[in-house]
């Protein structure tokens, strides 16, 4: 069975080692490692990552024998198209594998907000000791509570992870998730308007549906208290930026970003310059080594195909309107 790879040579290199590159060519010895212009009609699976290019129906036509697609990434949204649904194509995702670094990302993050220790980074010209902190109510993790706007892969391991604190109360907010599920996971399920105004640190987890956009906007922005801090690590699409520049820049919210819109952000936009600001060029994923997790993800994938099995993490069309 053949097995080609769709990515840029950049990542191609950052996810596959030599340990990694063997044993894919171990799993299909008729491995091409790339899509180019010629003959592509014996592809049967291909693995795709950052840089692929979108399955269209001309691209399509030319792998008549395709039979999965295996994303050694997370989200599939700018890859799949109606015609790859339409032709019944199998389509995995290493989105739980790249979910664990956005997690562990969201857990330290929230850990500092709770000590303001990302507004203190924006100003180290600030002559501060603890003796002039120590009594403030903007510091400290006891009696406080985190608000996780969605129950996705990543915030349900956000969710475990804050349950290792102690003196905490984790809350969540999800339309398609049951109380159970939540109460389960150690959290308490509440609409999002009920939430908001009990949370210490707001997370978000949404994903980038036509739905979810600006879902946290002024209103939502002005029901947080007076000290909260704005985590996002999901999407720029979800946030109200001009909302938050008003509140951030009154020093009632902090905020820390990963994702923004734009991502990045203008190098003059005012969100840049406020010290109770921290941007983070878009690292919460998959950096580095840890794109060898995608790759693995990948591999287990094609191996189960090969070997006439089911892969961990087939993506639907359904899937697809509920998630990133």
């Amino acid at each position: 069975m053949t097995v080609r790879t769709a990515m840029s040579p950049e990542v191609f290199d950052l996810l596959f080692d030599d340990a990694r590159l063997s044993r894919l060519r171990a799993l299909s010895p008729s491995t091409r490692l790339a899509i180019d212009d010629g003959d592509l009609s014996d592809t049967e699976i291909l693995v795709t990552s950052w840089g692929a290019p979108r399955l269209d129906a001309e691209l399509l036509d030319r792998m008549p024998r395709l039979r999965a697609v295996v994303h050694a990434a997370g989200s599939v949204q700018q890859l799949v198209s109606d015609e790859l649904w339409e032709r019944g194509i199998t389509v995995t995702s290493a989105a739980d594998a790249n979910a664990v670094p956005v997690a562990e990302y969201t857990f330290a993050t929230i850990i500092l907000a709770f000590k303001r220790a990302f507004v203190h980074m924006r100003s180290p010209s600030t002559v501060l000791e603890w003796r002039d902190l120590v009594g403030s109510t903007r510091y400290g993790s006891v009696g406080r509570a985190v608000g996780i706007v969605g129950f996705s892969r990543i915030g349900r391991r956000v969710v475990r992870m804050l349950g290792q604190l102690d003196g905490i109360r984790i809350l969540v907010a999800d339309p398609f998730v049951s109380p159970q599920a939540v109460a389960d996971a150690g959290a308490e399920l509440l609409p999002l308007d009920e939430m908001l105004d009990q949370v210490d640190v707001l997370s978000l987890h949404a994903p980038a549906l036509p739905e979810t956009r600006h879902m946290i906007g002024a209103a939502e922005l002005a029901a947080l208290h007076d000290g909260a801090t704005v985590i996002n690590t999901a999407r720029g699409w979800i946030l109200d930026h001009d909302a938050l520049l008003a509140e951030c820049a009154a020093g009632r919210l902090d905020a820390v970003l990963d994702v923004t819109e734009p991502d990045p952000l203008p190098t003059d936009s005012p969100l840049r310059t406020l010290p109770n600001v921290a941007l983070t060029p878009h690292i919460a994923g998959s950096m580095g080594n840890e794109a060898r997790r995608l790759a693995d993800s990948a591999l287990d994938d094609v191996e189960a195909l090969l070997r006439g099995g089911v892969p961990s993490q087939v993506i639907t069309r359904l899937d697809m309107e509920l998630s990133a």
